[in-house]
C-alpha cells in the first residue's frame, strides 16, 4: 500500500537521498526530465536542494509517494507565478520508480497535486512532457488536454531529439464553470 503526502522542507532535505535515487532511476531509464546520461543519485542532489529552497520558499509544493515507508514517487507544482497569472500553476517532474510503475501511483500524485493546487486557489495547471512518452498516455486518461507540441523541444538522456507535448487542465472553480456552462448549453438545445 502506498501513502501519498507533501513534504515540508525540512523533511526534504532529511530524505533527499531518496529523492535522489528517484530522479536518478527515471533518468537512467530514459526520461526527458532535463538531465542528461549518465546520471546517478549523487548528480540529482543540486537539483533537489533548488526544489528545496523552492518550498521553504513557499513557491513550491512537494509531494511524494511512500511504499513502506520509502519514497517512490514524487512531483511538484510551481504555485508561484506572475502578477498576471495568479490563477496557474505548473506541475513539474512527475517521477515514479520504474520498479513502482503501474500501481497507480502517478495517478494518486497528480490527484494530491490537483486537489492542493485548488485549495491555493489555482484554476488552470500546464505541464510538458515528452511526446509519446507512457506519461503523455496517463495525463490523457486523467482529463488533461492537449494544448500542442513543439517538435526537437528537448533531448533524451542519449542526446537524441524529443518533441514535448504542452498539456492544460482547469481545476477547482473553473472546472466547475466549464462544466455548469457546458450543462446550460447542452440543456438549451435539448
Amino acid at each position: 500500500m502506498s501513502d501519498i503526502r507533501r513534504l515540508d522542507p525540512a523533511e526534504a532535505q532529511a530524505r533527499i537521498g531518496e529523492l535522489c535515487d528517484v530522479l536518478a532511476d527515471c533518468v537512467t531509464g530514459g526520461a526527458s526530465v532535463g538531465f542528461m546520461a549518465p546520471y546517478g543519485p549523487a548528480d540529482a542532489a543540486p537539483f533537489w536542494q533548488g526544489v528545496i529552497a523552492a518550498v521553504a520558499e513557499e513557491a513550491t509544493l512537494l509531494f511524494v509517494a511512500e511504499r513502506d515507508g520509502r519514497i517512490v514517487g514524487t512531483v511538484q507544482v510551481g504555485i508561484r507565478q506572475m502578477p498576471n497569472q495568479p490563477h496557474r500553476a505548473d506541475v513539474k517532474k512527475l517521477l515514479v520508480l520504474e520498479s513502482e510503475r503501474g500501481r497507480g501511483l502517478a495517478r494518486a500524485l497528480m490527484t494530491a497535486a490537483e486537489a492542493e493546487a485548488a485549495q491555493y486557489g489555482k484554476t488552470v495547471l500546464v505541464l510538458d512532457t515528452a511526446t509519446g512518452s507512457p506519461a503523455e498516455t496517463v495525463y490523457e486518461r486523467l482529463g488533461w488536454q492537449h494544448a500542442g507540441v513543439i517538435p526537437d523541444y528537448a533531448l533524451y538522456p542519449d542526446g537524441r531529439y524529443c518533441a514535448t507535448t504542452f498539456f492544460y487542465k482547469r481545476i477547482g472553480a473553473a472546472a466547475e464553470l466549464l462544466g455548469s456552462r457546458t450543462g446550460t448549453a447542452k440543456k438549451l438545445a435539448d
